[in-house]
């Protein structure tokens, strides 16, 4: 069997592992049952999730079997990692119709049936019934209080004040590890790097309490080479579902990835060759823009279907004159100026935006800037905004 784990290496998914060399014995030798979890906070998965499905495709792919834990208990709770408030707590009707919507959009990309088929769990079937004083007993006298104070993931909740509910989430997530090591065999947690000291004490408690080898892995998160996490946009969040994020927009997203990005992305988030990749990215000039082009359509052909990718593909490629149809808007406006059609076709949201855009150079008539806010639109004309927002016209 190829060791899964010289993929993930080479594609630069690995950044922090425990117990390495036995793990890596462990993966080249046999089917090794892992798992990762996901919170469902919103009703569709988004860039920061995709990564992690595609290392877990890379694993199943290898011959190894997933567990896709959604946390719809943890998620009544509230993640504190990373972030600086406490989560909005959300109802079990929600997380529940949340949890659909993450198995649709999960079978796409990984297989459910056959052999090493995933399987998905909830975890709110084993938390939302403990016994506190039962947990309190078996599972936090593993815990060191001083330990967990130290962990990367409290850091930044520590400075404005972290709440006992949240404190309770390593204990959860390092439970949930130890059911399924118990229930089926699962021995390798895997997730993001800011996951890593809750990974990390699931794979101990498992060595602890069961005297059985655990592992964790973590991958490098999707960042920029400026630090900055990937899957933002003005409108917010990059997400799967196209009726959050379109599939034009999903492959602009990606078009205009920027230049130092681009070998990163199309390692970790496509399944093509690496050889390929470095021959796509070799050069640092203009010609750049072939692999970004090659990056957005096999990301859109993942998540959308390769119809869907081909016609963003031509979308784009017609608004930067390379052919191709354009996005188009019926609009209907008695009076068909510039800023009125910008917020009739929903380019802006308010004159007032509109306003601004054009005053700061940000919109163009077929090929000429705007400076007059009562500019003339035509049937047909395509107005440009920015870089990424290309729409013909159609007055009805």
């Amino acid at each position: 069997m190829a060791n899964v784990m010289d993929t993930l290496r080479e594609r630069g998914f690995v950044k922090q592992t425990v117990y390495e060399e036995d793990l890596y014995k462990l993966l080249g030798s046999e089917s090794v049952t892992f798992y990762i979890g996901f919170d469902p906070t919103a009703d569709s998965l988004h860039i920061g999730h995709f990564l992690q499905l595609i290392a877990m495709k890379h694993m199943q792919d290898a011959g190894h079997r997933p567990i896709i834990l959604i946390g719809g208990g943890t998620a009544m709770v509230g993640d504190p990692t990373g972030k600086t408030d406490m989560r909005k707590m959300m109802t079990r009707e929600t997380i529940d119709y949340h949890v659909e919507c993450f198995k649709k959009q999960m079978s796409k990309f990984i297989r459910f049936e056959g052999e090493n088929a995933a399987i998905i769990v909830n975890n709110a079937d084993w938390l939302t019934n403990l016994n506190y004083l039962d947990f309190l007993r078996e599972i936090g006298v593993h815990f060191s209080v001083n330990e967990m104070l130290r962990a990367k993931c409290f850091e930044t909740r520590l400075e404005r004040g972290l709440s006992f509910l949240e404190f309770n989430y390593m204990l959860m997530q390092g439970f949930d590890f130890l059911v399924l090591f118990k229930k089926y065999g699962c021995a390798l947690e895997l997730g993001g790097d800011d996951q890593w000291s809750n990974i990390l004490a699931g794979a101990n408690l498992i060595r602890v309490k069961e005297k059985k080898p655990a592992y964790a892995m973590t991958f490098t998160l999707l960042t920029t080479s400026e630090g900055k996490k990937m899957g933002k946009t003005e409108k917010g969040a990059v997400w799967l579902d196209e009726t959050k994020t379109t599939p034009y927009e999903f492959y602009q997203y990606w078009r205009n990835t920027a230049d130092a990005d681009v070998e990163k992305c199309l390692k970790l988030l496509t399944f093509l060759p690496l050889d390929k990749i470095n021959e796509l990215t070799k050069h640092n000039d203009e010609r750049i823009n072939a692999a970004k082009e090659v990056l957005a359509f096999e990301l859109t052909k993942l998540v959308h279907g390769e119809e869907k990718a081909s016609s963003a593909q031509a979308q784009g490629r017609a608004a930067f004159g390379g052919g191709g149809e354009l996005p188009e808007k019926d609009v209907s406006v008695d009076n068909p100026t510039i800023i009125n059609v910008l917020v009739a076709a929903g380019i802006c949201q308010s004159n007032g935006e509109a306003r601004r855009l054009i005053q700061q150079g940000g919109v163009s008539l077929n090929n000429d800037k705007v400076t007059d806010i009562n500019s003339a639109v035509k049937d047909g004309d395509v107005i440009h905004k920015g870089k990424k927002v290309h729409v013909k016209i159609n007055l009805k």
